[in-house]
């Protein structure tokens, strides 16, 4: 497939070009090592490295267009150099155009917010499906064209990507697509060109602060998503969280809202709860469903005001909502054959965890121990470990300090960290082991019948990642292997 450049440069705010644009290129690329004969580069600058740098070597690989911030001293003959404010902004454009526009053929709805992105996205995938239509999904579990799964790399792929699985999808007949949309992708406009028909907020927790540096800054990028939506489209916010109201501030989106505790478009009560799901009156109608927690009641009570404002019918959505399931590595419970409960789940931000804990202590009897096994992602945002050694140490019985993808950390320094937040009084409480494995070994060999062992932070992940390199690494294969030995 080959596209005409000055097709490509359609809404792009070029401040000067060299050569001729009246040419055909192949392929867009903003990793220099991909470039082919014929291929577009696209030179980013990003926070470990400068497109610009690769720029020769693109040239040497056969690149015969450039897109740049600062053109080269040396301009090579026969090759054309476009350059722009932000190459980032424009690639955004770029990728969009080069696939022919694909979010304006698919009604894409994204999904913003610290927690409960991928849950949201999921189970609207899944619903749409057993509605009837083919849909696609983009999420940090993994991607969906329809039946076909295309394995997830990032919270949201790179702007190439996204156009690229949006494209396939719309070929492959899906009517929808929903999507993840992370803080990361909008401050750095991967989502910028995209066209939305709605966008869903869930909260906005503790995360990140390492790369957003300050809350505020961690706020505005979420905020930024739903400034860039239209006036056709919809945007949907959780009018129990705090910033709910302030992330629609700018929007031209139509705005609405939905609560488990105050007035709000759509609403949702939970009338029972139990370790096997809930009912929910959920828009004025009783509702069974597998789900556990109160998070996942805003959760559910989100998918459910999104597929109304997509013009689905209230009996069908509540019919079909009652078969669907919990996702992967979240709040997942497997009990072992002399009776104890080990909960998996992906919590690994404070509110996340304290969600978590906080389900199962409303569903404990008082006659059971509630043993907390918990690490933190190593080369992230540090300002949280405390936090999530705080609130384990005030909702568990026992806590094991553990490693999680310590990645180029010292694992004991993040231990220590976590250390940090337990009070004195806590500490009684708190084991340190290293290894992963052992840390779910100890928690199961502490445990007796009907105890709760809460395992947080990977969830769904089958790796853990050790100075560079991923290991296979599956707590519930962990946790069953114990079980069964």
């Amino acid at each position: 497939m080959t596209k005409n450049i000055e097709d490509l440069l359609i809404s792009v705010d070029i401040i000067k070009s060299v050569g001729d644009l009246n040419i055909e290129i192949k392929e867009l690329h903003f990793d220099s090592r991909k470039v082919k004969e014929g291929d577009f580069f696209i030179a980013q600058v990003g926070t470990q490295s400068d497109g610009h740098d690769f720029i020769t070597k693109a040239i040497e690989l056969g690149a015969k267009a450039i897109l740049c911030e600062r053109l080269p001293k040396n301009i090579s003959p026969n090759i054309t150099y476009i350059k722009v404010e932000n190459t980032s902004k424009a690639l955004s454009t770029l990728a969009h155009n080069f696939y022919d526009c694909p979010s304006d053929h698919i009604k894409l709805v994204g999904v913003t917010g610290t927690n409960g992105k991928t849950t949201i996205a999921s189970l609207l995938y899944e619903l749409f499906k057993k509605l009837g239509y083919k849909v696609g999904l983009l999420s940090t579990v993994t991607n969906y064209i329809d039946t076909k799964e295309v394995k997830a790399t990032h919270t949201t792929p790179d702007a190439i990507q996204i156009s690229k699985l949006l494209r396939d999808m719309i070929d492959t007949g899906c009517d929808y697509c929903f999507m993840e949309v992370s803080s990361h992708a909008i401050v750095q406009h991967r989502t910028r060109a995209l066209n939305f028909k709605g966008g869903i907020f869930t909260n906005l927790t503790h995360d990140h602060l390492d790369y957003h540096k300050t809350f505020d800054a961690y706020l505005r990028a979420k905020k930024g998503f739903f400034d860039q939506l239209c006036k056709t489209s919809f945007a949907v916010t959780n009018a129990d969280d705090k910033n709910g109201k302030i992330v629609l501030q700018n929007t031209k989106a139509h705005k609405f809202t939905y609560s488990t505790r105050a007035f709000a478009d759509y609403r949702c009560q939970i009338l029972e709860k139990h370790f096997n799901g809930m009912l929910l009156e959920m828009d004025g109608v009783e509702l069974w469903t597998n789900f556990i927690g109160d998070f996942n009641a805003h959760n559910l009570l989100s998918v459910y005001a999104a597929a109304r404002l997509l013009d689905q019918s209230k009996e069908e959505i509540l019919m079909k909502m009652s078969e669907l399931k919990s996702v992967a590595g979240r709040f997942e419970s497997l009990i072992s054959p002399d009776g104890i409960m080990a909960i998996v789940d992906y919590a690994h931000t404070p509110d996340a965890l304290k969600n978590v804990l906080l389900t199962i202590d409303q569903l404990r009897t008082r006659n059971e121990t509630v043993i907390t096994v918990v690490g933190a992602g190593g080369d992230r945002d540090k300002t949280k470990r405390p936090l999530m050694g705080k609130i384990s140490g005030e909702y568990s019985d026992k806590v094991i300090l553990t490693s999680d993808n310590p990645r180029s950390e010292n694992p004991e320094t993040i231990i220590t960290e976590l250390r940090e937040g337990i009070s004195a009084e806590n500490l009684r409480k708190v084991l340190a082991i290293t290894d992963r494995k052992e840390a779910i070994r100890t928690a199961i060999m502490l445990a007796k019948k009907d105890d709760i062992i809460l395992v947080a932070g990977k969830g769904h992940e089958d790796y853990q990642e050790i100075n560079g390199v991923k290991h296979h690494f599956d707590d519930k294969d962990i946790i069953n292997e114990i079980f069964n030995q």
